[in-house]
């Protein structure tokens, strides 16, 4: 047999093998739902996203299966978090989008958390967040020199412990000294923006990205107040809002900041197969997310919705969840005490 005819056999074989990876695909997805499992509230930024990336991804997946948003509440997303890992069959079929900020709490040996973030399979992020404190024009509070001189702690909705929202009001008041009252026991941040407007609380610190979304018409007419970022350096949209990190007087509380805040914010909203997805599947959904995140429809349903986007790519996600454990263990301890 020549040289030539053998190229030409493998040429076929490469193609053969190629159409039955493609057929094996696509028999995987045609005819069937995958469901985005969102550990928010609808309504809220995480949901959001979820439901806009839930209207495009399809067609970028062979087979072209339907997209459905399935919210399940609790413990600041862990519920969820814990059924992608522990219950979602690993058949490429189920996609979680918990808070990042739990990838955190698992380094920390928080209560409840029953999956290993090292061995979820990674989609991406769609972008990376930027933490900042939203607070009600009633509250009184509109700038931080007027927080930083509060004789009344300010009061500050959050999911509950081990959630961002609850996490950052923590690192406010035991790192920073600012008088804060955290407030747990919401469901999402739409519930938060809620509460905040009816005078039960003053405000909330999570992400930029979901609040200038959800609380647009207060920020809009002046009801809501950009007062604090929770980032290394200003996001471009808020360049005269202050930093916490300027409010640091230690090292130590700069370390802190970065650790508990800034680095969770890069991959607060990722999205996750279970543990065990053949792996020709998950491939598939990977590129299917980023390609989304490429999408000139999408793109322009995004813009509509301003939702923010600057993709994280499943490596760097994974590369991130890595350096959370190799975190020095008197850094744990300290987070372990103000996050409790």
């Amino acid at each position: 047999m020549s040289f030539k005819t053998v190229l030409m056999f493998a040429a076929i074989l490469i193609l053969a093998a190629s159409k039955n990876e493609l057929f094996g695909a696509q028999s995987a997805f045609e005819g069937k739902a995958i469901r985005i499992v969102v550990g928010f509230s609808a309504g809220g930024g995480f949901d959001t996203y979820s439901r806009a990336i839930a209207r495009h991804m399809g067609k970028h997946i062979p087979g072209n299966p339907s997209m459905v948003v399935e919210n399940m509440t609790g413990a600041g997303s862990i519920v969820a978090a814990n059924h992608v890992y522990r219950v979602a069959k690993p058949d490429g079929l189920t996609i979680g989008n918990f808070h990042g900020f739990q990838i955190l709490n698992q380094v920390l040996g928080a209560p409840g958390i029953e999956f290993d973030a090292r061995k979820l399979e990674w989609l991406g992020v769609p972008v990376q967040d930027t933490g900042a404190c939203a607070l009600t024009k009633a509250s009184g509070i509109g700038s931080i020199e007027q927080w930083q001189a509060a004789k009344q702690p300010v009061k500050l909705g959050g999911v509950g412990p081990g959630d961002a929202s609850y996490g950052m009001a923590r690192v406010l008041k035991e790192v920073l000294g600012l008088p804060v009252q955290p407030i747990p026991g919401y469901k999402g941040t739409a519930d938060i923006r809620l509460a905040a407007e009816s005078g039960e609380i003053a405000g909330g610190c999570w992400q930029w990205e979901s609040i200038k979304v959800i609380w647009r018409k207060g920020l809009e007419t002046g009801d809501a107040n950009l007062v604090l970022q929770l980032v290394a350096k200003p996001h471009p949209e808020l360049p005269k809002v202050p930093l916490a990190v300027s409010l640091a007087k230690t090292d130590e509380a700069r370390t802190l900041l970065q650790a508990a805040v800034h680095d969770p914010n890069s991959i607060t909203r990722p999205y996750s197969l279970p543990p065990g997805t053949p792996k020709d599947r998950v491939k598939i959904l990977q590129k299917a997310f980023m390609d989304t995140m490429k999408d000139p429809e999408f793109l322009a349903d995004a813009k509509k919705s301003q939702l923010d986007l600057d993709p994280v790519s499943p490596e760097e996600v994974e590369n991130t969840v890595a350096r959370f454990f190799k975190l020095d263990p008197t850094l744990i301890a300290r987070l372990r005490e103000i996050l409790k």
